[in-house]
């Protein structure tokens, strides 16, 4: 769990995930805040990895799966700080990792209320199109920040997992699928944050628009990593 400035929430969402996963390794890695993100974390019950100052969502998940990576974990998922992704849906994103490499939690596969509009919507439908072409499997949210991963995935993120605007969601997934490997998507609900102010308007909006087709652009042109015998070579 990547958070930044979050202490208003981030209590909530880990007695909420500790209620739903008891026996799951909760890990907050804290990117830099200038709150108590961390100390309300580790009152939650949550272990904490405090990064000296902040990285960004990118660099803090690369923390994340370099954890993961050392300590040897089977599997690994990724949620949201502010409570949007219910933990009821963690297993079902888990239970896609029997499939593929890789298990999106996408917020636009006929279940839930959640929407999106105008050139926010339109940069995840041209998005969700381009990256399925790419994975040969039917894609509708490729920007989703609730996603699982196996070995074999956090092995390819702790190679390459950028740090740049929207490289943990489009840049590093674009580069597993160009590597070799697999993506599955399950339909999971989302909710309002918890605590704190969404920062979505129209000029955000178009900006979003014109930085994901970057992002799309840089991710199309990183080399991709090799595999040999699982790892990469």
């Amino acid at each position: 769990m990547p958070a930044w400035n979050e202490e208003a929430a981030i209590g909530g969402t880990i007695r909420e995930l500790r209620q739903a996963l008891p026996d799951a390794e909760l890990l907050v890695v804290d990117d830099g805040s200038k709150d108590a993100t961390a100390s309300v974390a580790e009152t939650a019950g949550a272990r904490v990895l405090r990064l000296p100052y902040n990285l960004g969502v990118g660099g803090a998940m690369r923390a994340g799966y370099k954890y993961a990576k050392r300590f040897d974990f089977d599997r690994a998922i990724q949620v949201d700080a502010d409570g949007q992704h219910d933990p009821k849906d963690i297993l079902d994103v888990l239970a896609g990792l029997e499939h593929a490499d890789i298990s999106i939690g996408a917020r636009f596969a006929e279940r839930g209320s959640y929407r999106a509009t105008g050139p926010r919507r339109w940069a995840m439908i041209l998005l969700a199109s381009i990256v399925s072409r790419l994975a040969k499997v039917r894609l509708t949210d490729v920007t989703s920040g609730f996603r699982a991963a196996d070995r074999r995935a956090i092995a390819q993120y702790c190679e390459h997992y950028p740090a740049e605007y929207l490289g943990d969601t489009i840049d590093s997934l674009v580069v597993a699928i160009r590597s070799g490997l697999t993506v599955v998507q399950v339909p999971v609900e989302m909710r309002e944050r918890q605590a704190g102010t969404p920062s979505n308007n129209p000029a955000k909006a178009a900006v979003y628009l014109l930085r994901s087709v970057f992002a799309l652009f840089i991710a199309l042109t990183r080399r991709p990593v090799r595999w040999e015998s699982g790892e990469p070579a």
